[in-house]
This record gives C-alpha cells, sequence and structure tokens, in this order.
C-alpha cells in the first residue's frame, strides 16, 4: 500500500469523490468496489495527513465527475423505460459522458500513472448495468448482447442499438426467373425509372424478397438481409432438400417468432416460386459459416446435342470426367463483372440418366464453384476439357437444376 499512498498523495489537493479516488486503482487488488476502495485510500491518505498535523481531505463535489455517480439511479430508470420499447433477454450499457470530464480523468493520470486505473465510462457501465438488472431481472452480456442501451450521462437520453435477428432455413427455388436476392435495377441503380417500372429492381420478386417480407413485419424490424451458401444462376431451379441460407433483420422490436406458423406463410405465399424448410433461431456466427462453405453440389442438366452421337459414346466420355480435374477461365457470360482468371475445378461424377434424339439428360457432381454450363458447351474453349469437345459435337444447355447441396450443416 506504500505505492498506492505515494501516488494518492499527488492528488490530495483535489476534491475526489470515492468512486473517482479509488478508480485511479481499480486494478490493485479485487473483491471491492471502486467506491469502497477510495474509502480506503482516502483513509491512507487523512493518516498521512495526521501525522504531518493537516486536516482530513474535505469533500464537497467532485471535481472529477462532477458526482455523476449520484446519477446511476436515474439513468437505470431510464434505460429500463427505454428498453420496454423491444423484447429482449441480455443487455449491455454503454455510455457517452462529458469531454471535459474525460480530460480531468487524464489529467489525474497524468499525475498517479495510469497502469492501475480504470476508465469512468468502464465504472458507469458496470453500475448502471447493475442498476438496470436490479430493476428488470435481465442479464448483462458482455460477448453478444441482443441489445445495447447507450447512456448520454449529460441529459440522461438513452439510445438503443438492437442486435440483428437470424433465421436459418433452407430454400427450394421453383421458378427460373427470379434470383436468390433484390437486383437493382441496372439502368437507374435502384432510385426508379421506365425500365424498371419505378420499382427499382431488374426483377419483380426474389428468393429473399419471398421469404424476408413475409417475416420482417412479424420481427418489426428495418431491413432485411439474405446470406446464402452461394447461389444458382436465375434461371436455374434449386430443388432437392434446398441450399441453406440464414435471415438477418435489423433492429427487430420482436425477437421471438413462431417460426412453424411463419414456414406455412412463406409457402403458401410463394406458391411456384420458393418454398422453404428447417426453420429456426440462427447467429452471426453461423452467417460465417454459411459464407465461408463450399460444398459440392449436384445438378441434373438437360442438354441439346447439336450432331449425331451414340448412347455408348456419351456412357465412355463421361466416364473420363469422374474424379477429374477441369481447368476453367473466367466465363464470357460473367467476363464483364468478374476478373479473368483460370480456376481447377474438380468433377466428381458425371453419369447419363436419359438420351432421346437429339437430347439427353445429365447428372453431376462438382466440386463448389464450377461452371457446369460452361463444363457442357466449352465456352469457346475455356473449359478444358469439357463436353462438348470430348464428344466431338457441340452441346448447350437447355435447362439445370441444382438437386443437392453436400454440406454438413443441420437439416
Amino acid at each position: 500500500m506504500k505505492e498506492v499512498l505515494e501516488r494518492a498523495l499527488n492528488v490530495q489537493d483535489r476534491d475526489l469523490c470515492d468512486h473517482c479516488l479509488g478508480r485511479l486503482f481499480a486494478h490493485v487488488g479485487t473483491g471491492t468496489t471502486n467506491g469502497e476502495r477510495g474509502k480506503e485510500v482516502r483513509a491512507l491518505i487523512d493518516q498521512d495527513r495526521a501525522s504531518r498535523g493537516l486536516g482530513p481531505m474535505q469533500h464537497e463535489r467532485c471535481w472529477l465527475c462532477d458526482e455523476v455517480f449520484e446519477q446511476v439511479p436515474r439513468f437505470a430508470e431510464a434505460v429500463d423505460l427505454k428498453l420496454q420499447e423491444v423484447q429482449f433477454d441480455n443487455f449491455l450499457i454503454g455510455t457517452r459522458v462529458d469531454p471535459v470530464l474525460q480530460a480531468r480523468e487524464e489529467e489525474l493520470w497524468s499525475l498517479v500513472g495510469q497502469e492501475h486505473a480504470e476508465p469512468i465510462k468502464s465504472e458507469l457501465n458496470r453500475e448502471i448495468g447493475k442498476a438496470v438488472f436490479a430493476l428488470n431481472g435481465k442479464e448483462v452480456e458482455f460477448k453478444n448482447p441482443q441489445v445495447v442501451a447507450l447512456v448520454d450521462t449529460r441529459f440522461a437520453h438513452v439510445e438503443l442499438d438492437v442486435a440483428p435477428l437470424f433465421v436459418y432455413g433452407r430454400y427450394r427455388k421453383l421458378s427460373r426467373e427470379i434470383p436468390q436476392t433484390k437486383w437493382p435495377c441496372r439502368v437507374c441503380q435502384g432510385k426508379g425509372c421506365q425500365r424498371c417500372g419505378n420499382t427499382g429492381k431488374m426483377y419483380q420478386t426474389s428468393v429473399q424478397e419471398q421469404i424476408g417480407d413475409v417475416i420482417l413485419p412479424y420481427a418489426k424490424g428495418k431491413e432485411h438481409f439474405f446470406h446464402g451458401m452461394g447461389r444458382e444462376d436465375i434461371d436455374a431451379l434449386m430443388l432437392g432438400t434446398g441450399r441453406p441460407f440464414v435471415l438477418e433483420i435489423s433492429s427487430p422490436v420482436i425477437r421471438t417468432l413462431d417460426l412453424d406458423a411463419l414456414q406455412g406463410e412463406i409457402n403458401e405465399r410463394g406458391k411456384g416460386l420458393v418454398e422453404v424448410g428447417h426453420l429456426r433461431s440462427s447467429t452471426r456466427e453461423e452467417v460465417r459459416q454459411i459464407k465461408d462453405a463450399a460444398p459440392d453440389k449436384e445438378y441434373r442438366v438437360q442438354v441439346s446435342i447439336h450432331g449425331k452421337v451414340n448412347k455408348g459414346k456419351v456412357d465412355e466420355v463421361l466416364r473420363t470426367f469422374n474424379r477429374t480435374r477441369i481447368v476453367q477461365r473466367t466465363p464470357v457470360r460473367v467476363s464483364h463483372r468478374r476478373a479473368d482468371l483460370k480456376r481447377e475445378r474438380y468433377i466428381v461424377y458425371a453419369v447419363l440418366e436419359d438420351i432421346q434424339d437429339e437430347r439427353m439428360t445429365l447428372r453431376l457432381r462438382t466440386e463448389s464453384g464450377t461452371y457446369v454450363k460452361e463444363f457442357v458447351h466449352g465456352d469457346e474453349g475455356r473449359t478444358e476439357p469439357n463436353l462438348s469437345e470430348m464428344l466431338g459435337v457441340p452441346c448447350t444447355v437447355d435447362s439445370l437444376d441444382v438437386i443437392g447441396i453436400i454440406d454438413s450443416s443441420e437439416v
């Protein structure tokens, strides 16, 4: 305690409350509050002053905080009232303090050192949080709070920062005319023009809107964002067990949703366009997992054959693609928005399901990121090897369906 006393004596001429005095030595020992620690430091100073024939430190109004800690109950009541506007299970407190107070605190640190001190905002956050817990019984959560109450201690004004709501599911896209996500109009960039009928969109709807526009009103959120485990082309169907996704709802007022009922409503409204299943609560961490995932995909492809080829030849060629690496340059159709790169991709298997006259149906399993249409027609030699080249006749894709996302997520 000798070091504490030596440092504390440097501020004995400042009128400090117990909170502000104790906070200078917040990291010296544990198991006590700054207020209690301040009383102990004050007693040490008074003992030293008495030994020198001086009277005790006087305290009327704190030079540093202007007695802001006396306002903690008021701040807590304001927070509790504001929190009643949203549904939540846990919370966290943040504070804004007068810059003058922070400047005074830094002035004290210059006198006693900062290594043992705690900022005033940290103590205010903690003390207000304890007082709010006493009022509503909700737990303080430091890592992933559902709502952060930001208190401006100058005016006792409270703002809420509500964490997004996340909903996991798997979708099946049943239309070849809608994209996965909202697509702003290329002409007006979403502002609205004659080309888009003043909707600001290239397409009337999307998978995102079919799902998000149903859930958003129930959560009373501001807007929705869509995170899919990859995406399919607009003219491709997404079948099988569906593609995993997480829908993010910003600033939700309601966090507890009847997801079974919502699933039924989405599927009823989206007949012929979109179906969803396996809806459940999710997290930001699962969003990262879904965005980082690179699962194999399984496809069913309807192909037109522009020339003569028999079933035996097709089977023979397809066998050569089983467990084979191909090299693909960025396709011509997306070269305007993607860098021209060469990528190696793995064909796990390719099998013939049906062949009649000049059409055939293939089933493929490929590594994530494989351009399946280009694998079939070759893309002017930008995919090597490719099916058209190996068969010796041009082939084109009439339709493509994603029939499986080979992932390990919960279904």
